[in-house]
């Protein structure tokens, strides 16, 4: 998730290709220019550019082969001025407590964006869950629950699947916290098994919500959808049902990749079909009538739609300048550096936001909450209904923002939610 040059602020300065990019600084760039636009006093952007709490924790777990193992996690609450923490946990080998601090202080814009009363939280867990068994996951996964216990909870931080992290994780999570305090807490994640609380419509809610905004980005474009020839980086769970969500509008999926890489057919093909491979071969390369490709190559692929679904960074100075898709629809976190940004919308790109195109992941959480708290649970349609309106409210008042402040998508998305956490931040003060 990025934020362009606006007009009347300074652009910055052109992106060290040799330099890795680091999230953290990504985040707080992209919230500096936001908060000059928008003339914030220096003492609350000093407030809003930092997390709120921080928790680093080094924790044992017994292996399979009797030995034990120390990882690393982090649980990072970024503002709370306008609700509990949200946000999900990942397991990754390259997991940093800046990418964790960057992932928390977008979901604190995401959440704002969307109009959710919540803030921003992230997670994770330094380790390759491929390379541990799953008794070894779920030692992991208990332990590190009881480790961040002291900061979560229904009312607190409320956390959810990520990366390499699923419905059983949260399962995991609930019981330990439940265990802890006593009694039955559905309500401290989200993104549950159905039986234990979750919501309908929760596994597919980040695609189907980024899916809707791409609908409303086609339609103020002109674009016909059933004409559309699709890409998708990141074959997981949101890639994967945004793919078959794009199929069944009648759009051509051309080309789709996953960590292992990447396949293209410019005839198009059935995305289930590829879903089946994957699930067989565990990559979607091979598939038969595809040509291979890589990540990179993918991005660059004669589509009009790129839906970018994986990790942060994937679209930079390098690359921004070939890519041909006109709509690009940030189902991942992050994917696109501020620079690569500037590029794309000088060269015509309209790009729909993380923090509003992926945001129906964070909604339909938050809808889960309501209902375990509630204990009052919805039917599909009535989770997609109200999906489907909160997602086009968002689209039209970030669409309005962007027409009237002249400025791309990404800036009007963060005009709004800063502007959002900033009054709500201003109104309740400094304590004591």
């Amino acid at each position: 998730m990025t934020v362009t040059a606006m007009e009347g602020i300074r652009p910055m300065a052109t992106e060290q290709i040799a330099a890795p990019i680091n999230a953290w600084d990504v985040a707080q760039r992209q919230f500096d220019l936001a908060a000059e636009h928008l003339k914030l006093s220096p003492g609350l952007c000093k407030v809003l550019r930092e997390p709120k709490r921080e928790l680093t924790v080094h924790f044992p777990v017994k292996m399979d082969d009797g030995s034990v193992q120390v990882f690393t996690g982090y649980r990072v609450q970024h503002n709370l001025s306008r609700g509990p923490a949200k946000g999900g946990i990942r397991y990754h080998q390259d997991v940093t407590l800046d990418e964790v601090k960057a992932l928390a202080m977008w979901m604190t814009w995401k959440c704002a964006v969307v109009g959710i009363p919540f803030g921003g939280g992230k997670g994770g867990v330094i380790v390759d869950p491929k390379k541990l068994s799953l008794r070894e996951i779920e030692g992991l996964t208990r332990r590190f629950a009881t480790e961040i216990s002291i900061i979560i909870g229904p009312e607190k931080d409320i956390p959810a699947p990520d990366v390499n992290t699923n419905a059983q994780t949260m399962a995991w999570i609930m019981d330990t916290y439940s265990m802890h305090v006593g009694y039955t807490s559905p309500a401290v994640v989200t993104g549950k098994p159905i039986p234990l609380g979750g919501s309908e419509g929760r596994n597919e809610a980040t695609a189907q919500g980024a899916v809707y905004t791409l609908m409303d980005a086609a339609r103020h474009l002109g674009m016909d959808l059933p004409k559309c020839r699709v890409a998708v980086q990141g074959f997981g769970n949101a890639g994967a049902i945004a793919a078959q969500l794009m199929a069944a509008q009648g759009s051509t999926i051309v080309a789709v990749s996953d960590s292992t890489g990447g396949i293209y057919k410019p005839e198009g093909f059935d995305p289930s079909a590829v879903l089946a491979w994957k699930q067989e071969h565990h990559s979607v390369r091979g598939f038969p009538g595809t040509r291979d490709i890589s990540n990179e190559e993918l991005l660059e692929v004669d589509c009009d739609v790129l839906i970018p679904a994986a990790l942060e960074n994937q679209i930079t100075a390098r690359n921004a300048g070939r890519i041909k898709a006109r709509l690009i629809g940030e189902a991942a976190n992050g994917p696109t550096t501020p620079e690569a940004d500037e590029i794309l919308y000088k060269n015509g790109k309209f790009v729909i936001p993380d923090i509003l195109c992926n945001a129906g992941g964070v909604t339909v959480s938050y809808f889960e909450w309501v209902q375990d708290l509630d204990r009052d649970f919805w039917s599909i349609d009535h989770v997609n209904e109200k999906l489907r309106a909160v997602m086009t409210k968002a689209f039209a008042s970030t669409l309005d923002m962007s027409l009237k402040e002249k400025v791309n998508m990404r800036t009007a998305a963060y005009l709004l939610a800063v502007q959002r956490v900033a009054d709500a931040t201003s109104v309740r003060g400094l304590y004591p």
